[in-house]
């Protein structure tokens, strides 16, 4: 997707948005980082792993290798347009989500904030 599609996407979504809603944005088919060099050094005219080496040197701490949009508890219907979905979430809690932020405050160990994470959001992972 280039730029100008993302962008045009961007300002659909938000005149299709009505009183603060999740507009979720179909960017199309993933692409490869390394594809992306590949090309770029084709289209320069030189030859990959000859003229250019590509190192992959493996991920950074925190970096993700997909992102998630969504959660399988969340669910979307389509909009006007065919590439900007509405996310329906489910509504919070405050009062238990106020509680469980005051425990978290109290706690006091990582493996503690860590399993309160877990509990508040289901959807937590950690890399231990």
């Amino acid at each position: 997707m280039t730029i100008f599609e993302a962008a045009q996407l961007v300002i659909q979504a938000g005149a299709i948005g009505n009183n603060g809603e999740i507009m979720v944005l179909d960017m199309g088919k993933p692409y490869k980082i390394v594809d992306l060099a590949k090309d770029l050094i084709k289209l320069s005219g030189l030859r990959v792993n000859k003229d250019i080496k590509i190192k992959i040197i493996g991920k950074r701490p925190g970096e993700k290798l997909f992102e998630e949009i969504l959660t399988k508890s969340e669910n979307t219907t389509m909009s006007k347009n065919k590439r900007i979905f509405i996310a329906k979430l489910d509504q919070v809690d405050k009062v238990r989500l106020n509680k469980q932020l005051s425990e978290l405050s109290k706690v006091k160990s990582k493996k503690m904030i860590i399993n309160k994470f877990k509990e508040i959001i289901p959807e937590f992972k950690h890399d231990s």
